[in-house]
């Protein structure tokens, strides 16, 4: 592109030289021997006037008076009625300019100059247009390498900022160049960039919380089919089997959730429903594990409690708490139900030692933990909370208390909506 750019711009610059070049010599040419000609017509008509007067005067008239007027190149010829001829300068061979003009006395003056002065003139004034064009010629190169490299640079980093595109790399270079309709292309790659940068976070972002989502549920399972595994009573086998497929639909639910909001995290089903089948549904899930690390898990509080929101988001935010207490916290953990105003509260806290006081708020910040987990799940629970309406908060950091609020009011709904149903 550089090459054609320049090519095109010398190409403009030099027809515009030879079209007005040839035109300027041209009438440059005529100018001179125009003017060459008016030079000896002029000559020619002083001599028959300072001939006239010094006649007149009764003066000597020869070759030495007249010789200084003449010019160096030229030939004079002057004759007059009853005298010699007088020959003034070097007879010019060749092509000549000359003019014949009459005295009043009878006298007749001609004026000869070789036409190779007209020559030496118009070479001269042909070197000068020539230097000009010349410069002209360089100035355009120079303009037109300057000019190509503006925009042939430019494009050079706007393919290589689509390549990096192309290669995984969404950073935005915020670079511009000063040609509109380029700067025009590079807002438009560093927005393509931005969105394909958020679009590749909520894909990070989304792998981040289904593994950690799907990992609760999925536990839970394994532990249901370890126990039919282990056991022989058809009774049990069966209870444990009504279990397993209860998880199985919460696992279907979690997958479900999780699709819907890759797509519009605002996007929910929200409902009313009673908070105690969810806390005693997480209650039995979670009993064994605590179990099994000789630690208790109990509710209290008031029962009966209506609340709005999705009821697998809530059981997922309760599942996250409740393995948070598990892994970080100690003793028992407790989940109270209360009511404050027009919202439903689950607090769930336990006997360990509680939320680090470099962490605080903090602690709901993807990748902070006090140990060594992934640092998602309470980002993961807030995002639940908050996607139905709710919040997720720390009430108390020694003894952590953590506070799950729904709200008991029914959301608004348009006139062709249908009333929402509990799965």
């Amino acid at each position: 592109m550089r090459r054609r750019l320049i090519q095109s711009t010398l190409a403009v610059v030099l027809v515009v030289i030879a079209v007005f070049g040839v035109s300027l010599v041209i009438v440059e040419t005529r100018t001179i021997s125009n003017s060459a000609q008016e030079r000896v017509e002029s000559e020619a008509l002083r001599l028959a006037s300072i001939i006239d007067s010094r006649v007149l005067a009764e003066e000597k008239v020869n070759a030495n008076v007249l010789r200084n007027p003449v010019g160096k190149d030229q030939y004079v010829l002057i004759t007059m009625p009853g005298r010699a001829p007088i020959e003034i300068g070097t007879k010019p061979q060749g092509d000549v300019i000359h003019s014949t003009q009459h005295g009043e006395e009878g006298e007749t003056v001609t004026v000869q100059e070789p036409r190779s002065s007209v020559t030496r003139e118009v070479g001269r004034t042909l070197l000068i247009i020539g230097l000009v064009a010349l410069l002209a010629v360089v100035a355009a190169v120079l303009l037109a390498v300057r000019q190509a490299n503006r925009l042939a640079s430019p494009l050079t980093d706007l393919a290589e900022t689509a390549e990096r595109l192309g290669s995984g790399d969404p950073r935005p270079r915020h670079k511009r160049y000063g040609v509109p309709e380029l700067d025009r292309v590079a807002d438009v790659l560093d927005s393509s960039a931005e969105r394909i940068g958020r679009m590749l976070t909520a894909e990070r972002r989304l792998a981040a919380d289904a593994s950690h989502q799907l990992r609760t549920p999925l536990t839970a399972l394994s532990m249901r089919l370890e126990e039919i595994t282990l056991t022989d009573d058809p009774d049990t086998v069966k209870e444990e089997a009504n279990v397993a497929l209860t998880q199985v639909e919460r696992l279907t639910d979690v997958v479900e959730r999780l699709l819907t909001n890759s797509r519009d995290p605002r996007t929910g089903s929200a409902v009313t429903f009673d908070l105690d089948e969810v806390i005693q549904q997480q209650l039995a899930e979670w009993r064994p594990a605590y179990r099994s690390v000789g630690r208790a898990i109990v509710s209290s509080g008031k029962r009966h409690l209506q609340a709005v929101g999705t009821p697998g988001a809530v059981a997922q935010v309760l599942a996250a708490l409740i393995e948070n207490s598990l892994m970080h916290g100690g003793g028992t953990v407790a989940l109270r139900t209360r009511v404050t105003g027009n919202q439903a509260v689950i607090e769930i806290t336990d006997e360990g030692p509680g939320v680090p006081a470099d962490l605080g708020a903090r602690i709901f910040e993807r990748t902070i933990s006090g140990r060594n987990s992934t640092g998602i799940g309470l980002a993961v629970a807030r995002d639940l909370a908050e996607a139905d309406g709710g919040r997720l908060e720390l009430l108390q950091a020694q003894p952590p208390v953590f506070g799950l609020f729904l709200s008991r009011t029914p959301p608004a709904r348009k006139p062709d909506e249908p009333h929402p149903t509990v799965r």
